[in-house]
């Protein structure tokens, strides 16, 4: 069966990239990273944005369940594929 979604590895990897990281570039996270660097640092960012806004409970447990789904080497490879092509 293939889950991708809308040409991403599945929904949750698409939903991140498209609302909580669409718009910024690598060098938002530093210079000269590599994709499992950049994924790694966009993880971060992501708990960290769920950390600060979201109080501790159901919500917060299922907000960071749903982001072990990412595919975050995806992502940071189209950004950094995005940022060489500009």
């Amino acid at each position: 069966m293939d889950n991708k979604y809308n040409g991403w590895t599945n929904y949750a990897t698409w939903r991140v990239n498209l609302e909580m990281i669409d718009g910024m570039e690598p060098s938002d996270f530093g210079t000269g990273l590599d994709s499992y660097d950049l994924g790694q640092a966009l993880k971060d960012h992501a708990e960290s944005l769920i950390d600060c806004t979201t109080n501790d409970g159901l919500a917060k447990d299922y907000a960071l369940a749903f982001l072990s789904e990412v595919n975050w080497h995806e992502i940071a490879e189209h950004m950094i594929e995005d940022y060489s092509e500009a």
